[in-house]
């Protein structure tokens, strides 16, 4: 079947475009300032209320700033090096979701160290109400026809516009349900039962990791990459196995740190 063909372009007023792409991670970060405040509300997260719109702003920026740059110094550096004006142009494609997280982990630091608050006690409120964005981010990628699956002949299948006329994987709803909406179920469910700053931040690390790496023995690695490893492994896999580990020990750590980090409600 030929996956639904519908204009990248919202609206368009002269010069000036809303695209999908972008509607889909405002929606995302308005739904997940909504989270935080509730958070905020359950003494999850101690800062004032009014202080959850400053933390959004840290985290929209520097996630925009962190999924470019990781994008084209680390997957695509052999083009940019050569169009170096094209650094900027996101509206021509181009963000990694590992890049996003160090850059929001950057933006939350910031946060964090300006308003006097745990850095750990910050991210986890990020993640916790933040991972839903992912399922609206992947949606978008799937309006724009671009990170698609490998070809296959399950019913499923579908025909994207620059893949070539064979049916594949849509990859994009399969992180989009996996990293999105279950991993933030689980996250959003486990809330109230962690009573370790870190944790929630553990086990979307771990989580993320895990998903993705599954995801993308049915995503179409990228074209300048390839695959490593006599081809059985994808860059996207390689920064997720970093990503388990990190998680992992993250875990192990604020376990071992329990009594500094324990979780104080109300």
């Amino acid at each position: 079947m030929m996956a639904p063909n519908i204009d990248p372009v919202l609206i368009a007023v002269g010069p000036i475009q809303i695209r999908w792409y972008g509607l889909m991670y405002v929606v995302g970060f308005l739904i997940g300032g909504v989270l935080l405040k509730v958070l905020v509300k359950e003494g999850f997260l101690r800062v004032a209320k009014e202080k959850v719109d400053a933390l959004v702003t840290y985290a929209l920026i520097f996630m925009f700033v962190g999924a470019r740059l990781a994008y084209v110094f680390i997957y695509n550096w052999d083009y940019y090096q050569n169009n170096l004006s094209e650094l900027f142009s996101v509206w021509k494609g181009g963000l990694s979701f590992h890049g996003a997280i160090a850059g929001m982990a950057f933006g939350v630091f910031l946060f964090a160290r300006k308003n006097k608050v745990p850095f750990l006690q910050v991210t986890d409120a990020a993640v916790i109400a933040g991972t839903q964005g992912v399922f609206f981010g992947r949606m978008g990628n799937f309006i724009n026809h671009e990170l698609w699956g490998r070809v296959t002949d399950v019913p499923w299948g579908m025909v994207f516009i620059d893949a070539g006329p064979f049916p594949r994987h849509p990859s994009q709803l399969y992180e989009a349900v996996m990293e999105g909406i279950i991993l933030f179920s689980i996250l959003w469910s486990l809330r109230k039962r962690f009573t370790i700053y870190g944790q929630a931040t553990a086990v979307f690390f771990f989580g993320y990791a895990v998903f993705r790496f599954i995801v993308e023995f049915f995503r179409e690695a990228d074209a300048q990459l390839g695959y490593y490893f006599g081809g059985l492994i994808t860059m996207g896999q390689i920064l997720c196995l970093l990503q388990m580990l990190l998680g992992i020990t993250l875990f192990f750590y604020v376990r071992k740190k329990a009594d500094k980090l324990a979780v104080v409600r109300g």
